[in-house]
């Protein structure tokens, strides 16, 4: 469970509600996509990634707010809506005795004193650091990038397996049954890509068009979010370094 988030949203992770449910977490996964989608939010703005503890891979999940969370269970059987309502009632009042500590002598004062300090520090390097990836994205990113070519540039990162990973959070498909041909999904379609299209000529055969996803300025924006967040599919050579050419290259 996360209590509190950076702006002190109460919050319950996927894994969390799956576990009470009594349900796989990936069919959790599922029926949360499948709610923001229909609510016309972005799931990518609830993901997030935590670290298993035994083998340090990292697994994807999402973040919802009560009303989400409350949403969500309404398809799922009184018992298991019954379990998570009393968890969030529990989480609540933990998060009103934790607003309303007050300390009780004067090291716990100080302590206070030097959690807020720390805290401010921590949102100051925040806001330094979003600065800093709007510059880096304004030197990347320039229309016409498909998504490789906007990944080449940043350092680590498997170009070969980016189309697939993005499939696989539902940005493209393959249109083709005996080959690839890469295809915008509704999902992602004026909203992190859009299509290029071109007419093929075939000498003996018919003519046929064909579309080329490109990204959209927030496309790259959120390739580049994820990017500094470990997500994208990595080189096994790769450095460790989150780094990126500085000029643009649109060679393919």
């Amino acid at each position: 469970m996360q209590n509190l988030v950076s702006e002190r949203i109460l919050t319950m992770s996927s894994r969390e509600i799956a576990d009470l449910t009594e349900k796989h977490h990936r069919h959790v996964l599922r029926d949360i996509e499948t709610m923001l989608v229909d609510l016309g939010d972005d799931p990518e703005g609830y993901a997030h990634f935590w670290t298993h503890p035994q083998n340090g891979q990292k697994y994807r999940e999402f973040l919802l707010g009560r009303d989400h969370t409350i949403c969500l269970l309404t398809g799922y059987s009184a018992v298991h809506r019954m379990r998570v309502i009393q968890r969030w009632q529990e989480l609540e009042q933990q998060a009103i005795s934790n607003e309303h500590a007050i300390p009780q002598t004067y090291p716990e004062a100080l302590r206070l004193a030097a959690e807020f300090v720390e805290e401010t520090q921590r949102l100051t390097l925040v806001t330094q650091e979003q600065q800093a990836e709007i510059k880096d994205l304004k030197n990347l990113f320039k229309d016409g990038m498909t998504p490789t070519q906007f990944c080449k540039m940043l350092n680590g990162v498997n170009t070969q397996q980016v189309n697939h990973w993005l499939a696989d959070r539902n940005w493209l498909y393959n249109e083709s049954k005996s080959g690839t041909r890469w295809r915008s999904t509704s999902y992602a379609r004026d909203r992190y890509l859009t299509e290029h299209q071109s007419k093929i000529s075939v000498h003996g055969g018919e003519d046929f068009i064909k579309y080329q996803p490109v990204l959209l300025q927030k496309g790259a924006e959120r390739i580049y979010t994820l990017y500094r967040k470990g997500s994208l599919p990595m080189k096994v050579n790769w450095d460790g370094n989150y780094t990126h050419q500085k000029e643009i290259s649109l060679a393919s």
